[in-house]
């Protein structure tokens, strides 16, 4: 079977059972033993048992040999060998410790290229080239982005101040001329308070009684006898 087919249909395989973590390297030019090395991960088991039945599966009924499968029995890490593509299929403890892809991943092939030509999966990885002379091949202007003044608002007119100037104006007292006296109306309580006190009766003083007069006395000397 041809190696593009091969690879296009393990890559199928792993997918339809939701493998994590789909490798693929080009080994030709490490070893004669085989051209291609898949790495996939499951999540337990089961899963990894399972991914190794799809792609024998899908091998088989595409016409294609399946040369052995190994790591059936624990699932920890399933080998299934496609004679010009060996799978690896195992769990991410056991993927970490061994680090496959550091002694075979010199040469990835991604997995858009593993897809044969003409298939739906071919056409989604491949980008369609558009004639430059259509509109739709021309590069799309990045929109620059528009940064809108905000025009400050606008002050009163000077005429909406007057009343204001106005009441300022009457609340402080007019400038005097110089040598000029004002006179300044006292403010009505004081004057009604004064109205008030020359309207009243004066009290008058009270005479003093005559027997509330002081009381004179009088101090007669007494002449000695003469002895």
């Amino acid at each position: 079977m041809d190696i593009k087919k091969l690879q296009t249909l393990v890559v199928d395989a792993l997918e339809d059972v939701k493998a994590q973590d789909i490798v693929l390297f080009d080994t030709t030019h490490l070893t004669s033993l085989f051209d291609r090395i898949a790495i996939a991960s499951g999540t337990s088991n089961r899963q990894t048992k399972a991914l190794a039945a799809s792609v024998r599966d899908k091998v088989k009924e595409a016409g294609g040999e399946v040369y052995g499968m190994e790591g059936e029995d624990t699932g920890e890490w399933v080998l299934v060998d496609l004679g010009d593509i060996i799978v690896h299929i195992m769990q991410a403890p056991i993927r970490a410790y061994y680090r496959l892809e550091e002694i075979w991943g010199d040469k990835p092939v991604k997995l858009g290229a593993a897809k044969r030509k003409g298939t739906k999966e071919a056409e989604e990885a491949e980008p369609k080239k558009i004639s430059s002379h259509l509109a739709a091949g021309k590069k799309a202007v990045a929109a620059e982005a528009v940064v809108e003044k905000k025009t400050a608002a606008r002050k009163p007119a000077a005429a909406k101040k007057a009343p204001a100037v106005k009441k300022a104006a009457a609340d402080k007292p007019a400038a005097v001329p110089a040598g000029k006296k004002v006179k300044v109306a006292a403010p009505k309580a004081t004057v009604a308070a004064v109205k008030a006190l020359k309207a009243a009766p004066k009290p008058r003083a009270a005479k003093p009684k005559a027997e509330e007069a002081p009381v004179k006395t009088v101090i007669k000397r007494i002449k000695k006898a003469a002895e």
